[in-house]
């Protein structure tokens, strides 16, 4: 099984995927935006490595830091959840925002990820409490015990924005600690929308 992989990164393939060449080899690897945005062409790079073995398939899952591959295979390991799944959600959350939700029940969060409707999202928060572990990852985007994505939704719909509005422009904008940050951006955004 291939745990890391250091090497150079011969090209990107997509928004999803780079080709990285070690000693001669060159491995296909999918990859989060995250990672994605670290891993320029020629640039020497190292690698976090899901190797996910199937029957009929074999693929590499790369991530740029551990929390992230320790999250992927979290996820994965949960009913339901495949590969493709896991990425799209951590496309949509990082680790910790994702325990700061599984954290505060926040089901409104979880179906801003792509494929995830409120009935996947439900089961979800129920079946991550129990697997992820929340001691290993430090949830510092807490705010008075909600989801600092919760506060944000929370603060636009106060400000009159409709649900839509508020869901669209949410997985847009970057998820961060700061929910000042957040809720600027989103501002800007629906308000170039209304303009």
């Amino acid at each position: 099984m291939i745990g890391s992989l250091r090497g150079v990164v011969l090209e990107r393939l997509g928004e999803s995927k780079v080709l990285l060449e070690v000693n001669g080899l060159g491995y296909l690897v999918h990859v989060t935006p995250k990672t994605l945005g670290e891993l320029e062409p020629t640039t020497k790079a190292f690698l976090y490595i899901h190797h996910h073995v199937r029957e009929d398939a074999e693929s590499l899952f790369g991530f740029s830091d551990r929390d992230e591959r320790q999250c992927f295979e979290v996820l994965i390991a949960t009913h339901g959840v495949g590969p493709t799944m896991a990425m799209a959600v951590l496309a949509t959350h990082s680790p910790r925002a994702l325990i700061d939700i599984v954290a505060g029940g926040d089901i409104a969060a979880l179906t801003l990820v792509p494929g995830v409707g409120k009935k996947t999202a439900e089961r979800l928060l129920i079946e991550l409490k129990s697997r992820l572990q929340l001691h290993v990852l430090d949830a510092t985007n807490k705010v008075g015990g909600s989801s600092v994505i919760g506060d944000v939704r929370d603060a636009l719909a106060g400000l009159g924005y409709l649900a839509d509005e508020i869901r669209d422009v949410l997985r847009e904008i970057k998820v961060g600690d700061e929910p000042e940050v957040m809720l600027r951006e989103a501002l800007t955004l629906l308000g170039a929308r209304r303009a």
